[in-house]
């Protein structure tokens, strides 16, 4: 048993226990000097049936005394919250004081809450609201300890709750310790749901166990559940982004047997697998039965197949999707420019692009790196490495970083029109942002200066590179030099 007020102490709670209920706030007002963590404690032992009236003090004693909260005092307000179900007022208290915790912090609270469970009359769901709350925060650690102790003392999460630290485990990229909680929660009898499984099969994907992946598909009935576009989705994905595009379409037509309908990402996955292996035929079959199965395509398929045609160069394939989508008033983003932008670039055409990037401002679109690494490939396709060099030194006023990509095609075409001095500057501010040059870019730019009597120069980047762990495996400088003739290697 916990120690009963007395005296002072006891004619101190009931007094302010009478105002609180009788609403006489202004009364309870000189009382706040006075307060402590025990007079707290058993007011709100005392309110521990009136959930609104509790918070409602327990904020009142944090503007006027907030030094008389304790863990104790946190403790007793969320047994109160959690027992009259009001979930989602707990996690935002837990969450308020998990944020800036000490590590011995949360095994404290714990143990506070253990200590407060009886004689608040509680229920087991305040140690799931705990472990939920740790899931959400993307405290795994936290969440596996708080697992681990409710089951030590017979208390078990709720199916919903593991589904958010799977979630999470699944966003932090632990598909191996997702399966791994699963099967821990199989043995605990933790009744999976269909959300459950779905997130088993995402995982399964993730390693790349497609076969187990499917197996869990088909289990769902088994256990009583019913998959959903989800559950197939899932699987769909998992098999584009394997490249096993005919096994995906396989996973589609069993969609229509299980009275599960394909909604949009089923078809935006199909397009963006087909796509991403240059199958633009398939991909446009795909696209006419979204139509005719009326699911409306959004941003995100047109962007995917716009991109899909300007990778190969078909910049009119892509307008003409752009223009589609205007038709039929399908929002246009900056990844939709980027596309379009590339593809012109692609087939030359630089002035038409340059068009586009103007039309941004009219749109509220902003240009980003990708912007101005697709007019860079514009130019140089065009084999014109000073426009290139200027548009990317725009690019880093605009305060965008040039990818691995970017500097290794302005290498290639300032060594391809034989302006060394650029392709140096270019692999110096490259070297400056710690990215290391592939290999055939270095090789191409080295014989380059060997060619041209820079043999000196070339040998001095190369020992800078190595001196700063930069220099990329398989390069090797004598092995170019065995190739050159030997009148540009004595250079």
């Amino acid at each position: 048993m916990i120690p009963q007020p007395q005296g002072q102490d006891l004619d101190f709670v009931n007094v302010a226990h009478s105002h609180l209920i009788h609403s006489h706030w202004d009364k309870l007002k000189p009382l706040s000097t006075s307060l402590t963590p025990f007079r707290i404690k058993h007011i709100l032992l005392k309110l521990k049936n009136d959930d609104v009236l509790s918070l409602e003090f327990f904020n009142w004693v944090h503007k006027h005394n907030p030094s008389s909260h304790t863990l104790e005092t946190h403790s007793i307000l969320l047994h109160t919250l959690t027992k009259n179900r009001k979930f989602k007022t707990t996690q935002s208290i837990l969450r308020r004081i998990l944020t800036p915790c000490t590590i011995d912090f949360p095994s404290k609270l714990f143990e506070a809450l253990l200590y407060s469970y009886r004689f608040c009359d509680s229920s087991p769901l305040i140690f799931d609201a705990l472990f939920k709350t740790f899931a959400h925060m993307n405290k795994l650690r936290n969440a596996t300890d708080t697992f681990t102790r409710m089951k030590e003392y017979g208390f078990f999460p709720t199916v919903e709750s593991c589904n958010a630290f799977l979630s999470s485990l699944l966003q932090l990229h632990r598909a191996d310790v997702a399966l791994s909680f699963y099967r821990e929660m199989r043995r605990d009898c933790i009744s999976p749901n269909v959300y459950t499984l779905n997130m088993v099969i995402c995982a399964y994907c993730k390693l790349g166990e497609l076969q187990k992946a499917s197996e869990t598909l088909e289990k769902m009935k088994d256990m009583g559940l019913s998959p959903n576009v989800i559950s197939f989705n899932a699987l769909i994905l998992g098999y584009c982004n394997k490249g096993l595009l005919g096994l995906a379409l396989k996973i589609k037509s069993l969609m229509g047997n299980n009275g599960v309908c394909p909604n949009v990402v089923t078809f935006n996955t199909l397009i963006n697998g087909f796509c991403k292996e240059g199958k633009l035929h398939e991909t446009n079959r795909i696209f006419s039965e979204m139509k005719v199965a009326n699911v409306a395509p959004n941003t995100v398929t047109y962007n995917t197949l716009i991109n899909g045609y300007s990778q190969v160069g078909n910049s009119e394939m892509g307008i003409r999707l752009f223009e589609e989508m205007g038709r039929n008033q399908v929002k246009a983003d900056i990844l939709t420019y980027n596309a379009l932008i590339l593809g012109l670039c692609k087939d030359g055409k630089t002035k038409k692009a340059a068009s586009l990037v103007k039309e941004l401002d009219k749109e509220n679109l902003v240009p980003n790196s990708s912007t101005f690494s697709a007019l860079i490939t514009g130019q140089c396709v065009r084999n014109n490495s000073e426009r290139a060099f200027l548009i990317y030194r725009s690019m880093i006023r605009s305060g965008c970083s040039p990818s691995e990509n970017t500097f290794q095609m302005l290498i290639s075409a300032f060594c391809k029109n034989e302006d060394f001095d650029g392709a140096v500057q270019v692999l110096r501010d490259m070297l400056d942002r710690v990215i290391t040059p592939n290999s055939s870019i270095l090789c191409e730019l080295y014989s380059g200066l060997c060619r041209c009597g820079r043999k000196q120069l070339a040998l001095k980047l190369c020992s800078e590179m190595e001196g700063r762990h930069l220099l990329p495996e398989g390069f090797d400088k004598e092995k170019i030099a065995i190739s050159l003739p030997e009148n540009e290697t004595n250079n």
